[in-house]
């Protein structure tokens, strides 16, 4: 491989990296550019035979070798892959705030400070969503999907989380998602699942988690899970007595609430009220329009 062609993919991969990492999530190409990206490939060597006259090599005749019949049609979407590119979204700006977000993605995803964990790793989970939200979610930290996504929140524990956003009326790309751990805590050799980072891992991240709450300066913070309250208020074991009670967290309000992991083992309607009534909460204090399908979510006939 060429070293002009070596550049020209390194930077075409950082290029749609920083386009991930701005919340880019398609990207449409047409058959045409397909066609000349497909030329820049560099050809295999060519053996040729002894009588053969080799005639002058020009671009255009290796474009012509190497280009694939591609027909006339509409422009492709090409879908960037989470699992491809581990990336927070936010909003693609030139902007002071922007750029400080993104040198932070930059040396989070540097960053060697848990040995363990970044021999273990396959990706840095640095967060997702909206750089100017008014809201942000806090979990604990990546679990094995996210690890392989390079995105928080997206098993099935995530997916009950995106639903229970858009229940509120919001999305994942208006809101901002983050762990207070940005690696997934190492697991010993054979053994499956995920375990609870420690105390000292927590220590050694949160202050990534810090700068990326000063930079979105969110008007409130939900913590999901006992784990989460842990790791930023110091109360272990304590999210049944906290939850649906506001905290105060670096200066902006803080709701304790069970984590959608824990709605999927409990299927129980009680306990999907309780965190439905601590969104409620969570939508007043952001001063949201609540319809009466949001009141009654969950609640029974006549109750």
């Amino acid at each position: 491989m060429s070293d002009v062609y070596q550049e020209l993919l390194e930077a075409t991969i950082a290029h749609v990296k920083d386009l991930k990492a701005h919340g880019v999530r398609f990207i449409p190409v047409s058959p045409e550019k397909l066609a000349a990206l497909a030329a820049l490939t560099p050809a295999a060597p060519v053996r040729r035979a002894a009588s053969a006259s080799p005639g002058p090599v020009t671009s255009r005749s290796v474009a012509a070798r190497a280009q694939p019949s591609i027909p006339s049609a509409k422009p492709v979407v090409v879908e960037l892959s989470a699992a491809a590119v581990p990336a927070p979204s936010a909003a693609i700006a030139d902007s002071p705030k922007a750029a400080a977000f993104e040198a932070l993605r930059k040396k989070v995803l540097e960053c060697t400070q848990c040995p363990p964990l970044v021999a273990a790793r396959q990706n840095v989970v640095f967060g997702v969503g909206n750089i100017d939200a008014e809201l942000m979610f806090v979990g604990e930290a990546p679990g094995a999907d996210e690890d392989q996504a390079g995105e928080p929140f997206v098993g099935k524990a995530g997916q009950l989380l995106t639903k229970i956003i858009q229940a509120m009326n919001l999305s994942r790309e208006k809101v901002y998602i983050a762990n207070i751990l940005k690696c997934r805590p190492d697991m010993p050799a054979q053994e499956s699942g995920n375990r609870k980072p420690t105390s000292q891992e927590m220590q050694t991240c949160i202050p990534f988690l810090h700068e990326q709450i000063d930079l979105i300066k969110p008007k409130v913070l939900v913590a999901l899970g006992g784990t989460a309250v842990e790791g930023l208020l110091g109360q272990a074991g304590g999210i049944t007595k906290l939850r649906g009670n506001w905290q105060t967290y670096r200066g902006i309000p803080l709701m304790p609430t069970y984590h959608p992991a824990y709605l999927l083992r409990n299927q129980s309607i009680t306990e999907k009220r309780k965190v439905w009534e601590d969104m409620l909460q969570v939508m007043a204090k952001l001063q949201m329009a609540i319809n009466d399908k949001q009141r009654n979510f969950f609640l029974k006939a006549g109750s």
